[in-house]
């Protein structure tokens, strides 16, 4: 077929744009930033570096970047991303359950209804902890402690609001204590927390069942309980229902996007983020920090996040964390 001169130009114009286009879309996840509101060695941290690590895997990504901001329960870091990543395609910031709880109890002027929702990732539990020289064998001696003087048992965990904080007045609730007389610690980050429990500066400690489990492996902490509602796959830790305490709750992590991305940018992160955790590494990651998967993208991770603000809300007004 042969083309006049203006249509040949007029077609390598349109080549030439859509190669643009082209490699505009190929570049868009080229080196993806990561916010972890929470410091080194916690769960958040956990989370983000091993689906960087998967996205560069599975080739959605050719390189990743971390920076790490603690504090309240991850919205420190929430504030900073939304602030300084709008519009950039190429951000996300790690949640869950436990940034969710601390923007219902802080209600600080900055929340996840500013950033983008892009996919939930798995749900995790936690385990209760003592170092191993601890008198303390299991959680019925907890209980019997903090029923004869609740500010006996000082309980160290995530930030106030987090998961840890909540499991824990729960607990106290169950047993009759009131939850405001319980003697919480809250940690920035599951590292300051092991060397709290580690250093015997808490009675118990609560985190994720993965941060805790070296130690325990490792023989310098004792697992009381899992937060489960049944044993772990091939663990023999006891779950409290199983010990009496009528206390079952779960944590789940995902991911955000920057305010102000187009509604492709967003389905381009969720595609990236769902293709990461197909990989042999993701997988891996799941097996090692009893992780269960649970991928959620689109307006019903949306609507999940809406409705898990509301159940956060409501478990912390019945024990007292918030009115």
């Amino acid at each position: 077929m042969l083309f006049s001169n203006s249509a040949r130009r007029m077609f390598a114009a349109s080549s030439v744009a859509a190669c643009v286009l082209l490699g505009a879309n190929a570049l868009a996840l080229d080196n993806v930033k990561f916010m972890i509101g929470a410091n080194p060695g916690g769960g958040f941290d956990q989370t983000g570096r091993n689906l960087g690590k998967a996205m560069v895997e599975a080739g959605v990504a050719k390189s990743t970047q971390f920076e790490n901001k603690g504090g309240a329960g991850g919205t420190i870091g929430l504030a900073q991303f939304v602030n300084a990543s709008k519009g950039d395609p190429n951000a996300m910031i790690v949640t869950g359950a436990v940034m969710v709880g601390a923007i219902v109890q802080n209600k600080p002027p900055v929340t996840l209804a500013n950033a983008t929702p892009i996919a939930r990732l798995f749900y995790e539990y936690n385990v209760f902890v003592v170092p191993t020289n601890s008198p303390i064998k299991s959680m019925k001696d907890v209980i019997e402690m903090l029923k004869k003087d609740p500010g006996s048992v000082k309980w160290g965990g995530g930030s106030r609001g987090s998961v840890d904080h909540i499991s824990v007045a729960m607990i106290a609730k169950d047993a009759g204590v009131d939850p405001a007389k319980i003697n919480y610690v809250p940690f920035q980050g599951g590292g300051e927390a092991s060397a709290a429990i580690l250093g015997g500066h808490v009675t118990v400690g609560t985190s994720g069942f993965a941060e805790m489990q070296q130690f325990v492996k490792g023989g310098k902490m004792r697992a009381l309980a899992v937060t489960s509602g049944a044993k772990l796959p091939g663990e023999t830790v006891p779950t409290l229902k199983e010990q009496g305490i009528n206390v079952e709750i779960g944590n789940w992590r995902g991911v955000y996007g920057a305010p102000g991305i187009t509604e492709a940018q967003r389905k381009a992160l969720a595609d990236a983020v769902v293709a990461a955790t197909k990989q042999k590494s993701w997988a891996d990651a799941l097996a090692a920090n009893d992780w269960f998967t649970s991928v959620l993208t689109g307006d019903e991770f949306t609507k999940f996040v809406d409705a898990e603000h509301k159940r956060i809300e409501e478990s912390m007004k019945a024990v007292g964390l918030v009115k």
